[in-house]
C-alpha cells in the first residue's frame, strides 16, 4: 500500500525538505554592492565588506526541518493506521509553520532592518520548498481523511 497518492505526497514532503536545508532561504544585497545578507537552514550571513562579516548560526531551522522529514517517512509506513498517520501530518503541520514563521522573522523583521531597510530581500529556492512541503502534507492529509471515510462507509454497507 506504499502506492497510495498520500504516500507520494509525503515522500514530496520530505524530498522538499531537505532542499529546504540544501539551498539558501533568502538573500539581501544593498545598493552599493557591498553589503549583503544571506540565510540557510544552518546560518544567517551578514557581509559588512570585502573583509569583514558577521555569521549568526540558525541550527535550530535545520534541526525542525530534519525532524519534519523524520516524521514523514515514519508516517508513510503507518498506512495501516489512518487515524496515526492523520495525527502524525498534523504535527508536521504545527512543525512546519513554526519553520515558516521562524524564517520570515528572522529575515523580515532582523536581517532585512540591518542595512537599507527599504529594500526586503528575495526569498529563493529553499523557501519555495518549505511552501511546497506544506502544501503536500496539506494534501497527504485530505487524502488519508478521504481513505478513513470510504473505510467507514464500506463497514456500514456490510
Amino acid at each position: 500500500m506504499l502506492q497510495r497518492v498520500q504516500s507520494i505526497f509525503l515522500a514530496i514532503v520530505a524530498i522538499a525538505m531537505g532542499i529546504f536545508v540544501a539551498f539558501p532561504l533568502w538573500h539581501k544585497v544593498a545598493m552599493d554592492g557591498i553589503q549583503e545578507a544571506s540565510m540557510t537552514a544552518l546560518y544567517l550571513t551578514l557581509k559588512i565588506n570585502a573583509t569583514q562579516s558577521e555569521v549568526q548560526p540558525v541550527f535550530y531551522l535545520a534541526g525542525m526541518a530534519i525532524l519534519v522529514v523524520a516524521v514523514a517517512l515514519f508516517s508513510i509506513f503507518k498506512f495501516r493506521n489512518r487515524l496515526l498517520q492523520s495525527a502524525l501530518c498534523a504535527v508536521n503541520s504545527i512543525l512546519m509553520t513554526v519553520i515558516l514563521a521562524t524564517v520570515v522573522y528572522q529575515t523580515f523583521y532582523k536581517a532585512a532592518k540591518l542595512f537599507d531597510p527599504t529594500e526586503t530581500g528575495d526569498y529563493l529556492v529553499g523557501f519555495y520548498a518549505l511552501i511546497v512541503a506544506m502544501l503536500s502534507n496539506v494534501l497527504a492529509n485530505r487524502f488519508i481523511r478521504r481513505d478513513e471515510r470510504l473505510v467507514k462507509e464500506s463497514n456500514r454497507m456490510r
